[in-house]
Order: structure tokens, then C-alpha cells, then sequence
């Protein structure tokens, strides 16, 4: 779990573990984990208890000692969580997708926003109380919002099943209906798993490397109502196919785009390098407040687009746009981001390392009508000293990193070029904090801070800071 690193400070270094696995002892659970979990302290050594939530007592039974820190299960709830509900989901338990359908809405916005406090603590000697650390926005109805779904297929007794592997385990758990993805991804996959059994089409198997279908990948435009079903296989050749393919279509005859990838490799990647359209467009379109955007099917796009919308607005917000700023979309992936800020800003440049997401970048910013806006390939610390050197100097950088955060030479260049605000985008609690720990010690100053819920019933939560120049 990416957070023992910093519950072990907790530890002193001349503590020992004394706990025993099998051992049973009374918990009160004081805080949530980042991965969702409750955490308790048993004689002054931390346990991590999946399930339990803050404030509940509990007899906990130790599954695990890993250096200083154990695992447990509930064994007993001797005091619950007003908080604590009931998981509408049947397979919640065994399927480990979600981790917080136990816990009401409410009760997930609250700990999201502790998991930040709980992170900039850890990391960082900033005084949240000094800045403006707003409640978490969450959503109307925190369910069906994701876009896409990606079923791994299988077979279990001879039956074919599409879902996910139960957590830390290599089970297929079969997911007919699941609740948090758009219902037309559910029918979907559905139907394409019944085809492919009635046809007899093999279930890849990872194990002897045999079979034809992994996995069945279902995107559904919200405002479009467009939707493609990829049909992800271990080799090309599919038996049957045209059959396969005009049965589909008579069973989903509102389909858009009927897509073959092939993925060969004994890997845990979805997508192997080759797509093929099977049937209708390659891309898809998806529409987002005066935008459109269009989806291929590896492209990169915010899986939940409600809670995205909210999450640009924020960092719209937070870089404070008057019309006369240069900014720069770091990680701009397509330029969603930096289209939202467009018409705020005097010009606008983008750049990421993959270049058909530049090419997508630049066709999306014709497409909107964007005069302002430069897209190039590379890193940002080529081209913001690069740019420098030219005497084009950015006002506001926005980021958007990956769950790894900003790397030491990202930052280095951001503190050499000084920028007026920086706007971080963040999906990793953990690495916004050790990064604006670094940000603020090389000049600046961290003034608000927005956890927004993209992803409700689980334990993640993104972030939108606004950084500010001394």
C-alpha cells in the first residue's frame, strides 16, 4: 500500500513488532488509510483493518506483520459508525473494486478531505488552517458515473464470466450489473460475453496462454449517447468474426463502433499496439459543456465526465484568469485542461511526451476554433527554458501528473522559470504533498486547496491547489 512509508515514522526506531498473526485484541479505529481501510493502534504499533471505519471499536484478528506494521480483519463490531451502511453491491465484499459502499456519502466526501489533511501533515509543515482547504465537492447521485469499463474474460466451470479479479486474489468475480458504471456499459458487455459463449468463442487463459477474448472495453458518451465496444484478443484471428460482428449488431443495433484490439503479450496491460474497426467509426464523441472531444479507442479521458467538469471549473478557478495570462498545460494528454482555460487566457501552450495525444491536442484545438493555442511534443523542462531563452515567459502552469507526481527536475525548472500561480492537479494525495512541500521551500506558498470526489464508493481523491509566487 503506497502509504507505509510514512505510517512507519510513526514508529520508534527501537520499537519492535510483538504482534502475532492469529493474535485477537479490542481496536479503536482513529483515522482512515489512503487505500480506504481503518487504522488503529495496538500498543503503540499500527494496524491496518480493511472495512472499518473511523471512530468504530472493534475485535480485530491480525492477518499479516510486515516490519513495523500489521494487518487485520473485523472479527466483531462492538461499537459501528453512525456513518456505517449497508453495501448495496452483492459482490462488494469479493470483488474489491470499491472500498467505501459501507460508508454513506456523506461520511466518504468527509474522510476524502481528511486523507488530504492526513497527507499535508504527513509530508509538509504547512498549517492547514492558514489556507483555504475547502470541503470536498461531491456528486448529486454517486452512482453509474464511469464511462468506460474494462471486463477481463474468463472461464469458471465452463461458463464464460466478464468482470474483475477479486482483490489480491487471481478470481474471476463474474459482473453482470455493476453500480458504479453507466448502465449501457453493463447491457453491453452482457450481451457481448452471451454472443461470444452461444458462438463458442475460447476465453483467453492467462495461465496456459490459450483461447481468443481478454477482455471486453465498453465506452459510452454521456451527452452523445454514442458508445463502441473494443473486443480485446490474444491473436487475430477471431472464429467467426462476421458472424460475431453481425450478431452484435443485431443485438446492440444502436451501436456506434464495433473496434478488434490485439494484445499477444503475457502482460496485464489492456491494449496491445494493433486496432482494427470491425464495424461503424473508430472514435467515438463525447461532449463536455461547449466541448467536443473525440475518442479513439486508447485515448485517454476522464472516466467519470459529471465530476470532470467540476474538477476544470476548479482549476479554472484557481488560476485566476483575466484574459492577459500566458499559460502552459503541462501533461496537457489531449488538451481537455487547457481548453477549458482557453478563453481566459492571452495564448496558451501545451506539451506531453506521447505524440498522438499532441496530434489529438491540436486537432481538438482547431476543431474548438482556438487561434491562442501551441502544442508541442516533449517535456516540460525542455521547453519552459527553451521558451525562456526565446523571452516567452508563462504567467500560470497547470499540471496534471500521473499518481507519481512531478519529478525533481520538473520542479527544479518550475522554480527556475517562477511562474505567478501554479495550478496542481492531483490524483495521489501522497505526492501533492511531498511536491508542495518542495514548491513552497524553493518561493512559494500553497493558498487553497479542493479535493474533488471523481470516483465515489472508492477511497480515491483528486486535488486542485493553487500555488502561489511570494
Amino acid at each position: 500500500m503506497k502509504h507505509r512509508k510514512g505510517e512507519k515514522k510513526q514508529q520508534s526506531p527501537s520499537t519492535q513488532l510483538t504482534i502475532k498473526v492469529g493474535q485477537r485484541f479490542p481496536l479503536t479505529i482513529k483515522r482512515m488509510g489512503i487505500d480506504g481501510e481503518g487504522v488503529g493502534f495496538f500498543k503503540r504499533q499500527v494496524v491496518f483493518v480493511p472495512g472499518a471505519l473511523p471512530d468504530e471499536e472493534i475485535v480485530c484478528e491480525v492477518t499479516k506483520v510486515k516490519g513495523k506494521f500489521a494487518e487485520g480483519k473485523v472479527v466483531k463490531l462492538r461499537k459501528p459508525s453512525p456513518d456505517r451502511v449497508a453495501a448495496p453491491c452483492p459482490v462488494y465484499k469479493e470483488c474489491g473494486g470499491c472500498q467505501l459502499q459501507h460508508l454513506s456519502y456523506e461520511g466518504q466526501l468527509r474522510e476524502k478531505k481528511d486523507i488530504v489533511r492526513q497527507a499535508f501533515e504527513r509530508y509538509t509543515k504547512i498549517n492547514l488552517d492558514k489556507i483555504d482547504f475547502r470541503d470536498t465537492i461531491g456528486m448529486d447521485e454517486p452512482w453509474n458515473y464511469r464511462n468506460k469499463s474494462q471486463m477481463q474474460v474468463g472461464s469458471v466451470d465452463g461458463k464464460m464470466v466478464a468482470g474483475l479479479y477479486s482483490s489480491n486474489s487471481h478470481r474471476l468475480i463474474d459482473l453482470d450489473d455493476c453500480i458504479v458504471q453507466h448502465p449501457q456499459t453493463n447491457k453491453v458487455t452482457k450481451v457481448v460475453k452471451q454472443i461470444a459463449e452461444d458462438m463458442k468463442i475460447p476465453a483467453y487463459n492467462e495461465r496456459k496462454r490459450s483461447g481468443v477474448l481478454r477482455t471486453i472495453v465498453t465506452r459510452v458518451g454521456f451527452e452523445t449517447g454514442e458508445y463502441q465496444v473494443v473486443l480485446v484478443t490474444a491473436k487475430k484471428e477471431i472464429p467467426r468474426e462476421e458472424l460475431f460482428v453481425e450478431e452484435i449488431r443485431r443485438r446492440l443495433p444502436d451501436v456506434t463502433s464495433i473496434v478488434q484490439n490485439v494484445n499477444p503479450m503475457k502482460t496485464s496491460l489492456i491494449f496491445g499496439e494493433e486496432t482494427i474497426v470491425l464495424y461503424g467509426k473508430e472514435k467515438i464523441e463525447e461532449r463536455m459543456s461547449e466541448f467536443t472531444f473525440d475518442l479513439s479507442p486508447r485515448a485517454f479521458f476522464q472516466l467519470n465526465p459529471v465530476q470532470t467538469v467540476k474538477l476544470y471549473n476548479a482549476a479554472k478557478e484557481a488560476a485566476e484568469l483575466t484574459g492577459k495570462e500566458k499559460v502552459v498545460d503541462a501533461y496537457c494528454g489531449v488538451g481537455t485542461i487547457g481548453l477549458w482555460l482557453a478563453d481566459g487566457a492571452a495564448e496558451l501552450r501545451g506539451m506531453d511526451v506521447i505524440e498522438e495525444a499532441i496530434q489529438d491536442a491540436k486537432k481538438n484545438a482547431e476543431a474548438h476554433g482556438l487561434k491562442n493555442a501551441l502544442y508541442v511534443t516533449g517535456k516540460a523542462e525542455t521547453w519552459l527554458p527553451k521558451w525562456e531563452k526565446e523571452g516567452w515567459h508563462p504567467d500560470v502552469v497547470v499540471v496534471d501528473p500521473p499518481r507519481t507526481g512531478l519529478d525533481q527536475t520538473f520542479i527544479d525548472t518550475l522554480l527556475r522559470v517562477k511562474p505567478k500561480r501554479i495550478v496542481y492537479v492531483s490524483c495521489n494525495p501522497s505526492t501533492l504533498a511531498k511536491n508542495v512541500d518542495a514548491i513552497t521551500k524553493g518561493g512559494y506558498k500553497l493558498k487553497s486547496l479542493q479535493p474533488v470526489d471523481m470516483f465515489p464508493q472508492t477511497a480515491q481523491v483528486e486535488c486542485v491547489s493553487q500555488i502561489v509566487l511570494k
